[in-house]
């Protein structure tokens, strides 16, 4: 019923749609230095929990609890939906902003630094 050619071609299937499943949930690459300054102020955390990591409030101390496929896209996009009431840009300069719009930091980019602000969080 089965043959050699179909067992291979199964695999091969299996291996292309595991790989490209793979590569769609990895998180885009960021710039360390940026996301260190800002990660004292956003208010989620990747946190490891029994059965990988999870994402953790640190304003109410819940867990959201995320499919550990998903967990580092959610985090991005948390991320993302915070940079864009949270930042500003000022020339080459960022400014980060609290729950009040008040400046609590600011930052200047260099031109790498600055193309990742850009279109990480305002495009």
């Amino acid at each position: 019923m089965f043959s050699k050619k179909m067992v291979w071609v199964l695999m091969a299937i299996f291996a292309f749609l595991s790989i490209t499943t793979f590569i769609e949930n990895m998180p885009k690459k960021k710039e360390k230095h940026v996301i260190e300054k800002i990660s004292a102020y956003f208010p989620y955390e990747l946190t490891k929990t029994i059965g990988g990591l999870d994402i953790l409030d640190k304003k109410s101390g819940k867990k959201l609890k995320i499919d550990n496929a998903k967990v580092f896209l959610a985090f991005d996009d948390l991320l993302k939906k915070w940079g864009k009431t949270h930042l500003r840009l000022e020339g080459s300069t960022l400014v980060i902003l609290d729950d009040e719009k008040r400046v609590i930091d600011k930052m200047v980019l260099n031109k790498k630094e600055l193309s990742f602000v850009k279109d990480f969080f305002f495009k």
